[in-house]
């Protein structure tokens, strides 16, 4: 396996004590594989993402571990994590359009990145504008600041510097966030070709919109106020999910050709419960219309199926369709 991560807990030091964002998550990345994490705003999925390759100082390590090729990561340790970024694993932060430094040319930023990581400019150039050319970019735009573009190009500069040291790993996080559709599934489609031409071994994609995974992904991780809910490959999510949130999520998305007139989408009622005092048992009980008084007790996450997992007291047996959009009477 590329990536494995066991029983990761992380939270934020915050005056009130610490408030855990990742709760016990476990999860495997095969080599070759792209892994999308999705759910709603603040279920903890920027925070795995960042807590894999950089703990900042509102963050703590609080339980669990994650290894990359067989290799545990010393994550509590910043200054030891250093070797293993750029060339192990890699990051696209969130708001990617707003990371690249305003006050330098890009070719000046990538020289400066490189040479924190050891590496002089002039031993990658060449490879550097192949894969600006590569992405649809001019190599003109190394020797432009990062305002005189669009956020496209930027977010395409972004992740030609994320990958260029051929990482293990990639964490894409809201890659595609803040984009029009059509450079949404041009980034879609650049982080496949990156894949296939193994500048990279696997990805995670973070993103809160299923479509964009469902295009990408090989398989997705679900996740709900800070735990894991359901993870399956693609097709057995967008088909046949088996927890009621990805249910509800799949059934608040819009799909082509269908009109307001004939069906309206349906949301999902009530707001995630405050992770700084999270209710015991399953933590989308409040607003799970199947919601039993089993619910008090936190579900395991077990396999209801090869491949499929799922926390929840009241997954159906058999597989269940997407929640139906709401007819038009």
């Amino acid at each position: 396996m590329s990536v494995t991560v066991e029983n990761l807990s992380v939270a934020y030091r915050t005056l009130a004590g610490d408030v855990t964002a990742v709760d016990d998550v476990s999860f495997t990345v095969a080599d070759g594989e792209i892994m999308g994490l999705a759910g709603e705003s603040g279920c903890g999925k920027s925070t795995l993402g960042n807590a894999m390759i950089y703990l900042d100082a509102r963050m703590k390590l609080q339980a669990g571990r994650v290894l990359l090729n067989g290799r545990e990561l010393p994550l509590a340790d910043t200054r030891q994590m250093r070797p293993y970024r750029m060339r192990q694993i890699s990051l696209i932060p969130q708001y990617a359009m707003s990371a690249l430094n305003p006050t330098r040319k890009v070719r000046r930023l990538v020289a400066d990145l490189l040479r924190c990581h050891g590496v002089h400019y002039r031993d990658v150039a060449a490879e550097l504008e192949r894969r600006i050319d590569l992405v649809g970019l001019d190599p003109g735009v190394l020797d432009r600041y990062p305002f005189e573009l669009s956020g496209g190009m930027r977010q395409r500069v972004t992740l030609v510097l994320s990958t260029i040291l051929n990482p293990s790993l990639l964490i894409a996080d809201e890659i595609t966030s803040a984009l029009d559709v059509s450079t949404q599934r041009a980034v879609g489609e650049m982080l496949l070709e990156f894949r296939d031409r193994g500048f990279v071994k696997s990805m995670i994609v973070i993103t809160h919109d299923l479509s964009i995974l469902a295009q990408i992904a090989d398989s997705i991780m679900v996740m709900y106020a800070g735990r894991m809910a359901e993870k399956a490959s693609t097709d057995s999510i967008v088909s046949s999910p088996r927890h009621p949130y990805t249910r509800m999520l799949l059934a608040s998305l819009p799909e082509v050709g269908v009109r307001y007139e004939t069906a309206r989408l349906t949301g999902i009622p009530g707001r995630p419960p405050s992770l700084a005092s999270p209710p015991a048992g399953c933590r989308f009980a409040e607003r799970c219309p199947f919601a039993t008084g089993q619910c008090s007790q936190q579900p395991p996450f077990r396999p209801v199926e090869a491949g499929h997992l799922v926390a929840c007291w009241n997954v159906a047996d058999e597989p269940a369709a997407a929640v139906e959009k709401e007819p038009v009477a």
